[in-house]
């Protein structure tokens, strides 16, 4: 499996940003995915899921109303749409592949891509 990000840099303060995760070598269709991210000096901070058809989509509470999560299984990609952003949004950003057929561990990680919020 391999999971690349895309779309990080530098966004102002309030501006938008869209990520994007390209997945290969899985049947990605079939795989609840997730949003993580890891600000400097801090743990993995959960961001986002959404189920393998894209029918079930949760936030986390700091990011709710702000970020939206579209899939396109034709395409086997993921984005993060990022709006109304923080300084706290300043992060890694990695695209994460839940293993199993539901909402079940984090079985595969990309490589992450760097957003930076500045004011």
């Amino acid at each position: 499996v391999q999971l690349v990000e895309s779309g990080g840099g530098l966004v102002q303060l309030g501006g938008s940003l869209r990520l994007s995760c390209a997945a290969s070598g899985c049947t990605f269709s079939t795989y609840y995915m997730s949003w993580v991210r890891q600000a400097p000096g801090k743990g993995l901070e959960w961001v986002a899921d959404i189920s393998s058809d894209g029918g079930s989509i949760a936030y986390a509470e700091s990011v709710k109303g702000r970020f939206t999560i579209p899939r396109d299984n034709a395409k086997n990609t993921m984005d993060l749409q990022m709006n109304s952003t923080k300084p706290g949004d300043t992060a890694l950003y990695y695209c994460a592949k839940r293993a199993g057929g539901g909402r079940g561990p984090i079985g595969s990680w990309g490589q992450g891509t760097q957003v930076t919020v500045s004011s």
